[in-house]
């Protein structure tokens, strides 16, 4: 058959290899990571495997596409304004700093884009862990006007993720208190940890605290936190290592889940 065009997509970071009619109508998909060619019918199966040649690189399976999970099923489901997976990194400050900019001419810097260069520096390197099994939310709004910066799901389980700019700074960390340099400390650990238990129970499964120091010269810890994890954003990928705590599946239901905004609007 001539004229079989193949478009490459992304959906969810991964890669797709769509092959379509001249029209524009689908005949199949290849899916890189899975090395299988999903046909939307049997009669043309010689035609998109001679289009995709060039880009197969080794043996692949061909068949009708896999039946929807369940987890896939509620994610097309999710009505768009419900569903959190689009938010950036540092997405409601992006959109407070939208809407109040602030003044031009500050004789201090905006404490808010500093902390949005924390969340984004964060939050990029947690989404490259995307191909690994792992999934991340970032901006999940928790009643009452507070929210988790990053929620992090995957094979080692889950994690509330909260980011702390902290350039070219000594960090002392005192349970309960973190200190920045020489400023006063702050109890920021109970805040921390107090995210993760919500996420637990609008989850219905463990969530641990994790705080991320982005760009500190040195961290010294006086009084050991016993719940909530203290790493620099060089340390993210400690994270990941971890496995065997969740099934894939377990992983999509809950990524299905979060990713939905009733699941915290109920909190």
């Amino acid at each position: 058959m001539d004229g079989l065009r193949v478009i490459p997509t992304w959906r969810n970071g991964r890669e797709r290899l769509y092959v379509c009619l001249p029209d524009g109508r689908n005949l199949a998909w290849y899916d890189r990571e899975t090395a299988r060619v999903n046909l939307l019918g049997e009669d043309h199966e010689e035609d998109v495997l001679t289009a995709l040649g060039p880009f197969l690189t080794g043996p692949v399976s061909v068949g009708p596409p896999p039946v929807p999970t369940p987890a896939e099923l509620a994610r097309l489901s999710l009505h768009p304004d419900d569903d959190l997976a689009p938010n950036r990194p540092g997405e409601a400050l992006l959109i407070a700093l939208d809407r109040d900019p602030g003044p031009a001419h500050r004789l201090r810097p905006d404490p808010r884009r500093r902390a949005l260069t924390a969340e984004r520096t964060v939050g990029e390197a947690l989404d490259r862990m995307d191909g690994a099994g792992w999934h991340t939310l970032h901006s999940v709004p928790l009643p009452g006007g507070d929210r988790i910066h990053h929620l992090l799901i995957g094979p080692g389980g889950l994690y509330a993720v909260h980011s702390l700019y902290a350039h070219r700074q000594r960090v002392t960390v005192a349970a309960p208190r973190v200190a920045l340099g020489r400023r006063a400390p702050l109890p920021l650990l109970p805040r921390v940890r107090s995210d993760a238990d919500r996420a637990s129970y609008a989850l219905t499964a463990e969530v641990r605290p994790v705080l991320v120091l982005v760009g500190a010269t040195a961290v010294t810890t006086v009084d050991p936190p016993h719940e909530v994890r203290v790493l620099t954003d060089a340390g993210l990928e400690d994270l990941t290592r971890a496995g065997g705590v969740l099934k894939p599946a377990d992983v999509e239901a809950l990524h299905a889940m979060a990713r939905d905004r009733n699941t915290w609007s109920r909190l």
